[in-house]
């Protein structure tokens, strides 16, 4: 968020009329500034530092950033910003994590502020100093504009005071909102006050037996002892119920943008009336999807399903999970393994074509939003034989996974050999974002490659067609293009009827176009794959003699003899 405003009038034109998402929330800001005059815009983000941060965290970050950032275009970066990410770790813990060591030292401290539960990684001052230090160490990496702020530290220097009272003398009107809420039996003793027992530390809910506004102080007991005490409000001997607690901060630090998951929806509505109650405007925002796991579920920080960041980082870079963020964020999306080749090859895509387009078509590329307005251009191979000032190739992230695959490959340098073949002048410290890509491509080939590998033999029109390949391959030569492999491959397609495909776009009588089932079948027989990338191009990288070597192998059986 810290490189430099683009205004050009071209790009403010195409701005003010963008539907790119980020677009259509800034401008929904835009109004609101304009209704009120004020100078400066406050986003917010929330953080529930219970358990380890997960990718959920991350998007929510990432797209209030993206919309950051259209905002200070279409004001022309004539009004402030800031971006702060809240961590309730005030909260009391209610449970212990699944995916957490020393569960009995955290069990012994239940019902204690996360910033008083220790830590059982043993590594910061509490568990919730942990869980914010590692929010805070990937947003960094990540290179966010943001201010972190700790509930706790709000609370107890006296930040939230004002707050507080105010919320304490409009209690019934607060009251009010909250109670149709609940059930019966959880209304006759709800409070949104939550004192902290002066003498265990626990959060505790409790009905209060009294209060005074003016002094900012609540009655309340112990319902274990019955001892009776008088809690202030203020100065971190108290906390708020967290719907009253994110209303009383949306109106202490006037936050003017919060978005939130679709499950937060009431408490979004109830949150925004109590901010009225309290004299205040909610802030804008849209509810999000759910991220779902494998099966379908939400998932979830203490059960630990679904990616982690540090998974996801594994296998691929940040920019491919701002990728899959920016995608739709109003569908509900399946957050797994087997997402993470696709959106790489999609930011990849998008960044290949970012130059040629206008800039209607740039303010709609999710990698303009990724990268702040300021994506860098794409690294491109340059093919050895190719023709002096042809435009180079980018290389996907699905030809180095099927690269991986025919070779076995799981070091980086093999992968690198078949590239600097390809391209002589290519290397590591040329191409360092290519050299990182190959690094993922390598980790994901070990892990989820390799032991789905499974190849088919094939059949006697399959055997013809391969045969024609390995003919027409070796006419070509060793320095055969990309688009000349191409496009001998699918002369060979068109002249077999199974593969002929009338339906295609462009399809003649004469000249039908080639069914999927064609590609499918090089991919399932040669590769042992479902699916994989342009198959010219892999040839061209492979090599042609080294392709040729797999469709002798595939003739004669020995993936199959192999695999068995």
């Amino acid at each position: 968020m810290s490189a430099p405003l683009n205004l050009s009038p071209e790009l403010l034109d195409a701005a003010r009329v963008s539907p790119a998402w980020p677009f259509e929330e800034a401008k929904k800001l835009v109004k609101r500034i304009e209704a009120s005059g004020q100078t400066s815009v406050l986003f917010e983000t929330g953080y529930g530092p219970s358990g380890l941060p997960h990718i959920g965290t991350f998007g929510e970050v990432a797209r209030t950033s993206m919309v950051r950032r259209a905002f200070e275009i279409l004001t022309e970066g004539g009004i402030a910003t800031r971006l702060i990410a809240f961590s309730d770790d005030m909260d009391g813990l209610r449970k212990v994590p699944d995916n957490i060591p020393n569960k009995e030292l955290v069990a012994a401290n239940l019902g204690k502020p996360l910033t008083q539960v220790p830590d059982p990684f043993g590594t910061h001052d509490s568990f919730g100093a942990h869980n914010n230090a590692r929010l805070r160490a990937f947003l960094d990496a990540f290179g966010f504009d943001y201010e972190f702020a700790s509930a706790t530290d709000y609370y107890k220097s006296g930040r939230f005071d004002a707050a507080l009272k105010h919320m304490l003398a409009r209690y019934d009107a607060v009251m009010k909102i909250m109670l149709p809420s609940f059930r019966e039996e959880r209304a006759a003793t709800y409070s949104p006050f939550l004192p902290i027992h002066p003498k265990t530390g626990i959060v505790m809910q409790v009905p209060l037996a009294g209060m005074d506004a003016e002094a900012g102080a609540i009655d309340w007991e112990d319902p274990e002892t019955g001892e009776k005490f008088t809690t202030l409000v203020t100065g971190g001997h108290c906390k708020l119920q967290w719907k009253p607690d994110w209303a009383m901060r949306w109106y202490a630090l006037g936050v003017d943008y919060e978005m939130a998951g679709k499950d937060l929806i009431d408490s979004v509505k109830l949150s925004g009336q109590i901010v009225r109650a309290l004299g205040g405007k909610p802030p804008e925002g849209f509810n999000y999807e759910l991220f779902l796991d494998e099966k379908g579920q939400k998932i979830s920080k203490s059960k630990g399903n679904g990616l982690t960041i540090e998974e996801w980082l594994t296998y691929a870079s940040p920019e491919s999970l701002a990728q899959f963020m920016f995608q739709k964020p109003t569908a509900a999306k399946r957050l797994h393994f087997d997402v993470i080749p696709r959106n790489v090859d999609d930011y990849l895509n998008f960044l290949d074509a970012y130059q040629r387009q206008d800039w209607k078509n740039r303010l709609g590329n999710p990698v303009w939003h990724i990268h702040a307005g300021n994506p860098p251009a794409p690294e491109t191979l340059e093919h050895g034989g190719a023709a002096e000032g042809t435009k180079g190739a980018s290389v996907s992230f699905s030809m180095l996974l099927n690269l991986a695959a025919v070779a076995n490959a799981e070091d980086p340098a093999v992968l690198w050999g078949f590239l600097k073949r390809y391209a002589p002048s290519a290397s590591p410290e040329n191409h360092p974002r290519l050299d990182k890509l190959v690094g993922y491509a390598v980790a994901y080939f070990k892990d989820f490659v390799k032991p789905a590998k499974q190849y088919r033999a094939a059949d006697e029109v399959e055997r013809d067609a391969l045969a024609k390949i390995d003919a027409i391959l070796g006419a070509l030569g060793e320095n055969a293009t990309a688009e000349e492999i191409q496009t001998a491959l699918y002369d060979v397609a068109r002249a077999e009827p199974r593969y002929q495909d009338f339906a295609a776009k462009g399809a003649t009588p004469e000249r039908p176009g080639v069914s999927n089932d064609f590609f499918n079948m090089l991919y399932e027989v040669l590769l042992g794959e479902k699916k994989g990338p342009r198959f010219g191009s892999f040839v061209a990288l492979y090599g042609v003699a080294n392709s040729r070597k797999l469709i002798e192998d595939a003739l004669e059986g020995a993936f199959i003899k192999s695999a068995a």
